[in-house]
Order: C-alpha cells, then structure tokens, then sequence
C-alpha cells in the first residue's frame, strides 16, 4: 500500500520555543541540546542553509546510488540534530530505514522511532511530523498507533489534505470503512492527488460520492 505525502508543507506557528526538553525524551533518544541549533524546520530556514548545503543534498535526500548508506544515515543523522523537525529529512530516514530493512539506519545514532520522539518533543505543535510519523506506523503495521497519531496531526490542521488521506489509509486498515470514507472526500475536497484510498475503497464496495 502506498502512502501519499506532498512535500514540502509550511506550517508557521512556533519560531522560539524552549529548548531545555532532554528530561522529556527516553534515554535511548539523547538530549535536544546540539552544538549548532536545534532550529526549527518550518521558520528557521536561513538557519539551515548550510546544514542543508552540506549535509543534506539531493544526493542524500534522494539516498541516491553512489553514496553509501552509512554516509546517507551520518548526514542525515547530522541534519536532524541541527533540526529536529526537519520534514524532509524525518521522511528520508524512515525510507532509509525502510531500504536497508533496519529500525536504527547504518550511520544513525539514533532508531527511527527515536528521531520520531525527538521531533515531537521539539514542536509538538508541528502537524506534519504527525503526518510522517503516521507513516512510518502504517508501514509498520500499527494501524491504531497510526491513527492515534494522524488524529493527534488532524487537531493541529483537520483541512490538511495529507493527513485525510493518510488517516483514511489508516482508518481502512484498521476496518473503520465509514471513517475511511469521510477521510478520503476531505482529501479530495481538498485536491489530494492520489486515487489509492478511493480505488481500495471501490475494490471494497465501500465507496460513495460525497454528498
């Protein structure tokens, strides 16, 4: 099943928060405290120029052949310190992770899930990390604990297209066809592009047009 997830999204909302969030975190995760940052992905752009110049190119982003996986994870890893928001980054590691079939990516200090607990901690009022981490639950197979957080992401934004689709995806895993039917008119209500959610639905004989 494929999830949908137009990048990038610009959400602003939190420019200086508190960083002092290490007691917050498990101890696997580490600290938020980083010698460069941590920075705000969605406001904090000039900031990051050079993180991004540096250690997060096309090539990395991409994962793109020719890099080796641990140069991917190391740069990225970097990234995301410097960032823990980081949306593009956030989605690159979890498809790292994905290709090379492992929760903590070769070069990552930290696990996927890590880097998830890290960002929400950091702004938790930042929606599309919801999304992202969404995600990554539904490819996991943990449909309630994805639905848990694309609702959390829906309060923070309920006309995001994203997360509609996603959590229709989530909500048709888990069986809850009906819920899975309104959250794909809002997505199309709101042009999501992707007509995954609608055809399962089709193939089901749950779908109707919105009314």
């Amino acid at each position: 099943m494929k999830y949908g997830l137009a990048m990038p999204l610009a959400l602003v909302l939190c420019v200086s928060c508190p960083v002092a969030y290490g007691q917050m975190l498990s101890p696997e995760c580490g600290e938020l405290a980083n010698a460069y940052g941590p920075f705000d992905y969605r406001t904090q752009t000039r900031e990051l120029v050079i993180v991004e110049r540096v250690h997060f190119t096309p090539q990395i982003e991409s994962l793109e052949r020719g890099r080796t996986s641990t140069t991917a994870g190391g740069d990225i890893d970097y990234t995301l310190r410097a960032s823990p928001n980081h949306h593009r980054a956030l989605k690159a590691m979890m498809d790292l992770g994905r290709k090379e079939k492992r929760s903590t990516p070769a070069g990552s200090r930290y696990s996927i899930s890590c880097w998830f607990q890290r960002a929400e901690v950091f702004r938790p009022d930042d929606a599309m990390v919801k999304v992202l981490h969404g995600i990554f639950l539904l490819r996991s197979g943990k449909s309630g604990e994805a639905i848990a957080k694309l609702e959390q992401g829906a309060a923070l934004d309920e006309s995001d297209a994203n997360i509609q689709y996603n959590l229709g995806l989530a909500y048709l895993d888990a069986g809850q066809h009906e819920k899975a039917l309104q959250s794909a008119h809002r997505a199309y209500a709101a042009g999501f592009p992707l007509l995954g959610l609608r055809d399962k639905l089709k193939r089901m004989g749950k779908w109707r047009e919105a009314q």
